[in-house]
């Protein structure tokens, strides 16, 4: 027996964010995912950007090449902070090139706390 997909809002305001539990990453679903449940988020392979308000973020780290951007994913309704998304072709704004990434690899984690099951049927 299958459960049917599930929607999510905003926790604070009720926004849809026209996410659902059939994107979740549930590929590691013995460890990685009990891992980040206990921690207090889920991962998305994909969300509706156009349902949040994105705030970039990159920590550039030159001395061992290493990278790591991320964007903030707030509400697009009333603000509050709601999960980030990682990946991109942010590498070329740190100032040097990566040949091992990838940007068509993102990963989006949402806080549990900022959801709330939609009352709405897709």
């Amino acid at each position: 027996m299958s459960q049917p997909d599930v929607s999510y809002c905003c926790g604070s305001c009720g926004y849809p964010l026209n996410l659902t539990s059939s994107n979740r990453i549930t590929s590691n679903i013995a460890s990685e995912y009990q891992k980040s449940v206990k921690k207090g988020s889920i991962s998305f392979a994909s969300v509706d950007l156009s349902r949040f308000t994105q705030i970039d973020e990159i920590n550039c780290f030159p001395v061992s090449w290493f990278y790591r951007s991320k964007t903030k994913l707030l509400c697009r309704k009333c603000g509050v902070h709601i999960g980030y998304g990682y990946g991109g072709e942010s590498h070329a704004l740190c100032g040097f090139e990566s040949p091992t990434s990838s940007s068509s690899q993102r990963k989006f984690t949402i806080k549990i706390r900022s959801l709330q099951p939609s009352s709405e049927e897709s």
